[in-house]
């Protein structure tokens, strides 16, 4: 039978993987090797992956990916008579001496997605690093340094990868930062509740004779599920010390730390050097290979020759490479071909996965003789949560609706904040205008830096909120659950569903969510879902669609917003798909993913990415906005006098000595003129001559000029087009707040439309299309370049991005203005 004919509620049991290459090298390492039970748990909407749990952990296949493992019911399953677990192979070798007046030590934090290692990281260090219930939240090395016993450690938190096989791009990071910064310690943090699936990453590590140290994380939840461990006989079995932990509430930690300092020193009594005992035959190939090896001592004097000898008999094309330059390589390859062949013939198994089923073969005979795990319920409470929210009818209606009701607060609970700091830029405003006299500084506070910014400010409250409900979204392990209900549609898009949590991310901010593909272990799917990330609304483009919504369209706004939203979400995956059938044609690559067990977040985790993001964000206002806005209102303010200053003046004068009119007339006289001349001013500033420039190109989009430039000054940051809307469109006004009524009732003051109001419906809807899709921001521009590592991408992303966001805007508002 296949995994894939299984129905429902099923448990059997796995008797040969199919396939071959990096499928079959990933399928293995996640425990699907022969004599595994495995059970199916859940299937997606659209008939799209299967959920399955294995070795007590839930993970995800596509359906024709599930065709390609074979397996019986678990009643015509025999346990075999012989078993593969052969224990360990003692070293003697001599402690590393401590060299007298060295303090420092080296620690590089290794673990599996998802088993809290950048939690522990964060309590120890006091750093603010983003957690998240998923794979690819740490997306490069994260460095902190702690002062302990006279020592100081160094922390190196590295991304999260199931193994040290090079088979996605944070696996190949992770192994040549060990081979090539030779850290002191590692501190290896396993997930204990899934204990068995972790420690194959601790086997790779024992393979490659560097220290370790065992942090047995999440122990609370070991004990929840009514399970135990002896890690103290682990330990001496495996020569690695072993500290219980509970990252989230730093229980543990000081004893994690003090142990460090111990197998520093060479104190600790459970720490000696080991080999796994692969078996007879397979430690024979080891041999030969090695002795070849070592005959060049430059590559052995960092990476262990027997961990070098393992990953060649397991056809690693990295490690290949790493030879390829020495001398007798070809002798190497020569005779590790010979001992693939033999072993293969010997075993009738591909050599990769002779050697993942010893390892896990030695898993399963040490945690025999020290774990206790008594029969476990049908339904955990994260299946029992799953059969409703990835349910095959439900799950995509509940996951829609979760959106609309993130995007429905942030709209409605963010409107209280949002008009008490508006009525305190308005007291400071007017404060200050009350105690500074008429002039260039008193215009430059109040009219530019307090109007500006304050702008930007008052949508603090939208970001809080949006971002609070983000990351409940990412540590609940819900986050993992959407890349499993979409991967269905991004597939027939050309996308991975491993590609949705960058793209969610995206919603945060583009430049992290592009980071994030290096997760992605196929380079075109990976240059592809970065060219479609800047189509994600980041929290830098709320400000202006919250300003124009709530300005613009009164009724059903939370709709309005959660379809800006969505309409981004449509057009990258249209673009996905024609780059995907003209440029790209990628290979298909396995949708394997781990569902990592529902786990309530901190709040302490939830209010350091909060504050993370409000940080990021009052900074931003402090120097990029702060300088945009001073640049803009000083564009905006000289030159003082036009050609046609003197006649206005003229025109106020004779109206001030026209004895027929009354006070009240002569003011409003005057009031008009002025009006007209500040406009004619405006016409003429440098920042209206710029303006004037590119209006011909904006204008068939229903944009005056002032709106241009605004576009124009946020090509740094998109939180700037707020700021200088406030800017510009206050002008010759007293009251400074309010950006949403002064936009409804601007009108164009000279030429053909004059006396016509600048926004209606179709204008103001064309210029959040506009926003949505066209140049993201610079700092996105120079992440493609770097992550793609070539300046065409980012190249592409500028023009097609601003062409796209032309061609959208003008068809929204040619037909919105024939509809209104």
């Amino acid at each position: 039978m296949k995994l894939s004919d299984i129905k429902n509620k099923e448990t059997v049991v796995i008797t040969k993987v199919l396939g071959h290459g990096s499928f079959r090298k990933r399928i293995n390492e996640m425990g699907f090797i022969k004599g595994k039970q495995v059970r199916v748990l859940n299937k997606t909407p659209f008939n799209g992956p299967i959920e399955y749990k294995i070795l007590n952990y839930n993970i995800s296949l596509r359906h024709s990916e599930a065709e390609l493992i074979e397996v019986i019911p678990i009643k015509d399953f025999k346990e075999p008579a012989t078993s593969n677990y052969s224990g360990v192979i003692n070293r003697n070798v001599i402690p590393n001496e401590v060299q007298a007046g060295n303090k420092t030590i080296n620690i590089a934090l290794v673990g599996n997605p998802n088993c809290g290692k950048t939690t522990l990281y964060n309590y120890i260090s006091g750093a603010k690093e983003k957690v998240g219930n998923y794979s690819g939240v740490t997306v490069d090395i994260k460095m902190a340094s702690v002062k302990l016993k006279g020592y100081t450690l160094n922390f190196y938190d590295l991304p999260g990868t199931y193994s040290l096989t090079a088979y996605s791009p944070e696996e190949i990071y992770v192994r040549k930062f060990i081979y090539e910064q030779t850290p002191d310690i590692i501190i290896n943090v396993l997930d204990a509740s899934n204990i068995e699936r972790n420690l194959f990453l601790t086997t790779q590590l024992i393979d490659m004779d560097v220290r370790v140290v065992v942090a047995l994380n999440m122990f609370d939840e070991l004990k929840k599920q009514s399970l135990s461990t002896n890690y103290n006989s682990l330990a001496k079995l495996v020569g690695i010390p072993f500290i219980p932990t509970v990252s989230s509430k730093g229980t543990g930690l000081k004893k994690l730390l003090n142990k460090v300092i111990e197998v520093f020193e060479g104190k600790d009594e459970f720490t000696r050097h080991i080999h796994i005992n692969y078996g007879k035959e397979i430690e024979r190939s080891i041999g030969q290979i090695r002795k070849k090896i070592q005959e060049n001592k430059p590559i052995t004097d960092k990476i262990s020759s027997r961990f070098i000898a393992i990953k060649l008999l397991e056809k690693d094309q990295q490690i290949n490479e790493l030879l390829s330059k020495y001398p007798n390589f070809e002798e190497i390859k020569s005779i590790t071909e010979k001992e693939i062949k033999r072993i293969e013939l010997l075993e009738n198994e591909d050599s990769e996965s002779i050697i993942t089923d010893a390892k896990y073969g030695f898993i399963a005979g040490a945690l025999k003789e020290t774990f206790n795990q008594p029969r476990q319920a049908l339904k955990t409470r994260s299946e029992k949560i799953d059969h409703l929210l990835t349910h095959q009818v439900w799950g995509f209606p509940i996951f829609i609706l979760l959106l609309v009701l993130v995007f429905y607060a942030t709209f409605k609970l963010g409107v209280y904040p949002m008009n008490w700091i508006d009525m305190g830029i308005a007291q400071i405003a007017g404060f200050v205008s009350s105690i500074l006299g008429e002039g260039m500084l008193r215009d430059l506070l109040v009219n530019g830096i307090i109007s500006g910014t304050g702008s930007v400010l008052v949508f603090l409250p939208n970001i809080l909120i949006l971002f609070f409900f983000i990351s409940l979204l990412e540590g609940t392990g819900y986050m993992a659950r959407a890349a499993f209900i979409m991967d269905k549609i991004m597939h027939r898009f050309g996308l991975h569903g491993r590609s949705f949590i960058p793209l969610i991310m995206g919603f945060g901010c583009n430049v992290p969510a592009i980071l994030a593909t290096r997760t992605l272990r196929n380079k075109g799917d990976r240059i592809l879902t970065m060219l479609i990330i800047p189509f994600m609304s980041c929290s830098a483009r709320l400000p202006v669609y919250i300003l124009i919504i709530s300005a613009f369209f009164q009724k059903y706004q939370a709709l309005y917003l959660a379809g800006i939203y969505l309409i981004g979400i449509a057009i990258a995956f249209l673009t996905a798909q024609l780059l995907n059938k003209t440029i790209f044609r990628n290979k298909e690559t396995p949708f394997v993913m781990e569902l990592p067990a529902y786990r309530m977040p901190t709040l302490r985790n939830i209010l350091y990415h909060m504050w993370d993001k409000t940080h990021h964000y009052l900074k931003k206002i402090g120097s990029v906005i702060l300088i945009g806005v001073i640049i803009i209102w000083a564009l905006e303010y000289f030159p003082r006098e036009t050609g046609k200053s003197a006649e206005f003046k003229a025109r106020i004068e004779k109206i001030e000595s026209n004895s027929v009119m009354d006070n009240d007339e002569k003011e409003a006289a005057s009031q008009l003129i002025s009006r007209e001349m500040e406009a004619n001013r405006l016409a003429n500033s440098y920042l209206g001559r710029i303006g004037d420039f590119i209006q011909p190109a904006m204008r068939p989009l229903g944009f005056d000029w002032k709106m241009s430039i605004s576009l124009l000054a946020g090509l740094p940051a998109k939180e700037v087009i707020v700021s200088t809307m406030g800017v510009l469109y206050q002008s010759g006004k007293a009251n400074t707040v309010n950006l949403q009524k002064k936009l409804r009732d601007e009108v164009y003051t000279y030429g053909e439309y004059s006396g016509n109001r600048v926004f209606n419906n179709a204008s103001a809807l064309a210029f959040l299309i506009f926003i949505l899709i066209y140049f993201p921001c610079i700092g996105v521009i120079a992440t493609i370049k770097n992550e793609s590592g070539h300046w065409k991408w980012a190249i592409f992303t500028v023009f097609y991005t601003t062409g796209l966001a032309w061609l959208a805007a003008f068809a929204v508002y040619q037909v919105g203005s024939m509809l209104v």
